[in-house]
């Protein structure tokens, strides 16, 4: 068992970008009192630069949604007490489902992958993921961004040395199928369901998961009797970990955190 001795944190990283992006959250968070763990994903212990030269990568290509869910839930039972959950992305989906299972004292979700059902057909959503579900393209190998659509779909708004300094920083490859997986059985949400705390956190500028597909997504929980909440930042992008503005939505989650401890 972790026993942390202060209240600790399990930061859930999504997919296409290293776990040291939670880098400064956790230098921030630590300096608030919470004792924090960003693990990396199966097969992503190494630096990004490597993963990326590694690419098309066999290992991380066989990552599945229900095996990373099992991997952390196996993380979260290591503590001593339960910790609080914040992922992003599909991160942010794993907190919805690790929180289904009884697991974790409360969750944040940023910029949530939405589970099974809950869907949009807003262009930027489908031309940010179409590349990523790689249909037509084995499944074997490894989807990585290129510079342009890192720029899209995470970076967009940023100035042209912020998107390469972040994608050189962060962007490694990824499993089509854990991304095929977000609309399976492997992301089914019982939304009815009486849960632990959940706020959901999105962007207005969000090319990836637009705000407007976080909120249904939030709004799903609606007859949960449970605490749901949400809160939407103007200008942050699906790169919200690593924006200059990043702060502002982790004051606010620091501060619902404290909330709900009351």
């Amino acid at each position: 068992m972790l026993n942390t001795g202060s209240k600790p944190v399990l930061f859930i990283t999504g997919a296409f970008v290293h776990h040291s992006c939670w880098n400064n959250w956790r230098i921030y968070f630590e300096s608030k009192g919470y004792k924090t763990f960003a693990p990396p994903w199966p097969y992503k212990d190494d630096t990004p630069e490597a993963l990326r030269n590694s690419h098309p990568n066999a290992d991380i290509a066989s990552n599945r949604l229900a095996p990373l869910t099992d991997y952390f839930a196996a993380a979260v039972k290591e503590f001593s007490e339960p910790p609080v959950l914040v992922g992003h992305s599909i991160g942010g989906l794993i907190v919805q489902l690790l929180l289904q299972k009884g697991l974790g004292s409360m969750g944040v979700a940023i910029h949530s992958v939405p589970p099974q059902g809950v869907f949009t057909f807003k262009f930027s959503f489908l031309k940010a993921g179409w590349g990523p579900l790689g249909f037509f393209t084995s499944t074997r190998k490894t989807f990585l961004h290129s510079l342009e659509q890192w720029g899209y779909a995470f970076t967009n708004g940023m100035t042209p040395d912020e998107q390469k300094e972040g994608y050189y920083q962060f962007a490694i490859p990824e499993s089509k199928l854990i991304v095929r997986d977000t609309i399976t059985k492997a992301a089914k949400i019982n939304f009815g369901n009486p849960h632990a705390p959940l706020l959901f956190v999105s962007g207005s500028t969000d090319h990836t998961i637009p705000a407007s597909l976080n909120y249904s997504n939030f709004r799903k929980y609606r007859n949960s009797n449970s605490v749901t909440d949400y809160q939407e930042f103007a200008g942050s992008n699906h790169f919200v970990l690593g924006q200059p503005n990043w702060k502002e939505s982790a004051d606010h989650i620091l501060g619902w955190i404290k909330k709900q401890e009351i």
